[in-house]
């Protein structure tokens, strides 16, 4: 329990906290290399996602620069954290997986059931050469693996072969401007590298808060994906500075972190889909007000966001132009009223996006994106 002794930190000063880790509050010098590992990977359930992520935290990114480390494997796409498609640097791709396999092992058992009769232990051999002998479908892997077992659930071996094996999406996909579909090979075959130890979990407890924090046990636990995580937390408490929120759950830190103050600035961001700024803690107040919680998503999928003063303030699109020789138009719609000086923050930061992601001067209107 938190100490009553222990510093509060408001909305506002967790916010800035949290930008500046995240490095939103300014964009960075920073390679892209370097920052998807500060992060601990980019999330990817789509292509685009991590190049507009990394648009929105460094100076002078170009999508080209990713897409190099793409090409030469410094970066791969795999699942790893939450069950999600993440972009990580080729050392964390090897080492952050091992560390969240037992989740991905427990995700196995929920499809116990269409698995009847088959051995994990061999299904997971036979995949694995399947897929090292040259990058598959999930298409392929399935009806591969069904030739052994054509009574199990054919979804359930999908499942299997994607929990129980560190599989990565291999080029061209990821890729900014080219087009691949899915093929997946294991991360040791693509790497041409053993298989990867576990990174400690003490020393991922540290660069979790050095990019997410202040935060609580439950949020990386919500970050990770991973439960029992309160025996690292305490192991680490001699090096770690405690506060707490204002509802008096206890947060812990890196002393040396920047913790700016409330009142600093915080410039627009376009952030796409599927940040992890948005999906790394378990209460994300934040960065989402409670009254626009649900606002960003429908269904399961996850809107464009646009930050304002550092709090998620409306949503965003990127359509290309209707006439010939049109640029691209940028729509951002607002959740409640700004003044004129704000919204030529954002159209100004709209550009910026337009000529760096698009290569064109395009235009920026406020409206509806569903219009």
């Amino acid at each position: 329990m938190p100490s009553r002794t222990n510093p509060v930190l408001g909305t506002r000063a967790l916010n800035r906290a949290t930008l500046a880790r995240q490095l939103l509050l300014s964009r960075a010098e920073m390679s892209a290399a370097d920052a998807v590992g500060h992060l601990l990977g980019l999330q990817a359930q789509n292509v685009t996602p991590p190049y507009y992520q990394l648009h929105a935290r460094l100076a002078g990114f170009r999508p080209a620069e990713l897409a190099g480390l793409m090409e030469s494997r410094d970066v791969v796409r795999m699942v790893s954290m939450r069950s999600t498609l993440h972009t990580h640097t080729a050392h964390d791709a090897l080492t952050l997986r091992p560390l969240v396999q037992p989740a991905r092992d427990r995700e196995v058992g929920a499809f116990r059931k269409g698995l009847t009769g088959v051995d994990l232990d061999r299904l997971k051999a036979r995949a694995r050469a399947f897929v090292e002998a040259e990058p598959r479908t999930m298409g392929e892997i399935r009806e591969e693996l069904l030739r052994e077992w054509p009574a199990a659930d054919p979804q359930s071996l999908s499942v299997a072969a994607r929990c129980l094996l560190p599989l990565v999406q291999v080029t061209p996909r990821g890729v900014w401007g080219r087009s691949g579909g899915v093929r997946l090979t294991t991360v040791e075959r693509w790497l041409g590298e053993g298989p990867g130890q576990a990174q400690p979990v003490d020393e991922v407890v540290l660069r979790y808060l050095g990019a997410f924090g202040p935060a609580s046990v439950k949020d990386m636990q919500t970050w990770a994906g991973l439960t029992r995580l309160r025996e690292a937390f305490e192991r680490l408490r001699p090096r770690l500075s405690a506060f707490r929120d204002e509802n008096g759950v206890e947060l812990f830190d890196l002393p040396d972190a920047p913790r700016p103050d409330p009142d600093t600035p915080a410039p627009p961001r376009f952030l796409p889909e599927f940040d992890n700024l948005l999906l790394s803690h378990a209460d994300r107040s934040r960065v989402v007000a409670p009254e626009i919680r649900g606002r960003t998503w429908t269904g399961n999928q996850a809107h464009r966001t646009v930050l304002v003063d550092g709090f998620v303030a409306g949503l965003w699109r990127m359509d290309e132009g209707e006439g010939e020789g049109e640029g691209p138009r940028l729509t951002v719609e607002l959740f409640g009223t700004h003044t004129r000086t704000r919204k030529e923050e954002i159209e100004a930061e709209g550009h910026e996006l337009l000529a760096a992601m698009a290569g064109s001067a395009g235009s920026v209107r406020f409206g509806s994106i569903h219009g």
